[in-house]
């Protein structure tokens, strides 16, 4: 019994999706469609010729613009803010009056110098201040 072209090339896909679910290569999902348009051209009686070509056709066409498309989406992931970055934003509380020119503060379990954002803003130990930057080694708070 002798098998059909057409089975070959879905055997074929199907030997092409698997590295696709293991390595998550998308490249191997393109040749793996290519594959299920060669098995229609040779369900519908095309030769060899136009098999393969059809195969190459479609597998090179989904990765000349599929793959592009993709890349161009990126990761969705949010960047995670480490660093001086992580304390932007953050609450803290003062421990020596801060002002334009100078104070102490808690952040993050740490003691800082801090200064005022504004230049007319005092700030007595006790109260609570957001970080609004990082300059050097100094919170800047408002």
């Amino acid at each position: 019994m002798e098998i059909e072209a057409w089975v070959w090339w879905l055997i074929a896909a199907v030997g092409l999706g698997i590295p696709l679910v293991l390595t998550a290569m998308p490249e191997f999902g393109m040749f793996s469609a290519g594959a299920v348009a060669g098995a229609v051209v040779a369900a519908l009686g095309g030769g060899i010729v136009a098999q393969v070509l059809v195969f190459v056709g479609v597998s090179v066409a989904l990765i000349a613009v599929v793959r592009p498309l993709a890349a161009r989406q990126g990761p969705r992931t949010p960047r995670l803010a480490t660093g001086i970055d992580a304390l932007k934003g953050r609450q803290a509380v003062v421990l020596e009056r801060v002002d334009s020119s100078g104070g102490r503060i808690k952040l993050a379990g740490e003691i800082w110098s801090a200064r005022s954002l504004d230049a007319e803003q005092v700030f007595e130990p006790g109260e609570k201040v957001d970080v609004a930057d990082i300059d050097g080694a100094t919170a800047v708070v408002m």
